[in-house]
């Protein structure tokens, strides 16, 4: 499937225009993850099992929406998007193993170790996250400057202080205890925000929109309480058909969650705050909303 052109458009719809980026990345990044066949063939199957397993792509999505908000080509948006998801898939991978959150249901299908062993799962996260970097630093539609800023920022993202990997550092040391509402946030920022926060920001500075960058960083952090508030929810809720992974666990391994901590009465009113927050900062961008505005109407409404 050949990319978008540059004058292509998507759905102001969240629903639509996340089906429509599904197809687009999974085409994109069908080209960019080597073919089970070339060597070692191991390493990656188990990407391609992981990567492939029919995740929502709402991270690479975002970066898409924020980017077609401020007037990006979607050529120039679609590596930087397709690395997004090589991060995120990577860091499933890893949180899934015995070590960490030791979950043998992912996506709908049996985890990348339990399919293909801990020491096969672990090289294939390794791989995914060094791809990632090679996508960006390798795109011919970028400048190497804002090649370099792009990796900057979502290497920030990933690691530490204020990345994914320091939530889930963070995670790990609050399960079996009483968190606090700021730990709780700290680590929800962290562990599940980071990366939506770096996919707004990275559409927002590949289409130059550098003075929109306040209110968009704002938008995603809020953005990312909505989805992980949201999640927290429908870890309690929902069905592992439903969830495409094994419900309940967050309760079993004691993990620090909104329901954990307020109930499930004020986790819910929390949504609404977390909600109504991501509009006030859409209020302050000058360009068309719409889609970003919808966007955070779809993660509310996937609350049970």
């Amino acid at each position: 499937m050949q990319a978008t052109p540059d004058n292509a458009t998507f759905s102001t719809g969240a629903r639509e225009f996340l089906n429509s980026c599904r197809a687009l990345i999974d085409a994109r990044l069908d080209q960019l993850i080597p073919q089970e066949a070339e060597e070692p063939a191991s390493v990656h199957a188990a990407i391609r099992w992981s990567l492939f397993a029919g995740g929502k792509r709402f991270r690479p999505a975002l970066l898409l929406a924020t980017g077609q908000t401020f007037g990006a080509a979607p050529d120039d948006l679609l590596r930087t998007a397709c690395a997004l998801e090589m991060i995120h898939t990577y860091s499933l991978i890893h949180d899934d193993l015995p070590a960490m959150d030791d979950d043998d249901l992912r996506r709908g299908r049996p985890t990348c170790h339990v399919k293909f062993g801990e020491a096969r799962a672990i090289l294939a996260g390794d791989a995914l996250q060094s791809i990632a970097f090679q996508t960006i630093a390798e795109d011919p539609a970028l400048p190497p400057a804002l090649r370099v800023q792009l990796i900057s920022e979502i290497a920030r993202a990933a690691g530490t202080p204020a990345g994914m990997v320091a939530g889930q550092s963070l995670d790990l040391d609050a399960e079996s205890r009483n968190a606090t509402k700021a730990e709780l946030e700290g680590i929800h920022h962290r562990k599940t925000g980071a990366l939506i926060r770096a996919a707004a920001r990275c559409g927002a500075i590949i289409a130059g929109a550098n003075e929109e960058l306040p209110p968009i960083t704002d938008y995603a952090v809020n953005l990312g309480l909505l989805f992980q508030i949201t999640d927290d929810l429908l870890d309690v809720t929902a069905t592992a058909e439903d969830l495409g992974k094994t419900p309940g666990k967050d309760a079993r391994s004691r993990k620090a969650t909104y329901p954990a901590l307020y109930g499930m009465e004020a986790s819910h009113a929390q949504l609404e705050v977390v909600y109504q927050a991501t509009g006030a900062a859409l209020e302050r961008i000058h360009s068309s909303t719409e889609l970003l505005r919808s966007i955070a109407e779809f993660i509310l409404e996937r609350r049970a």
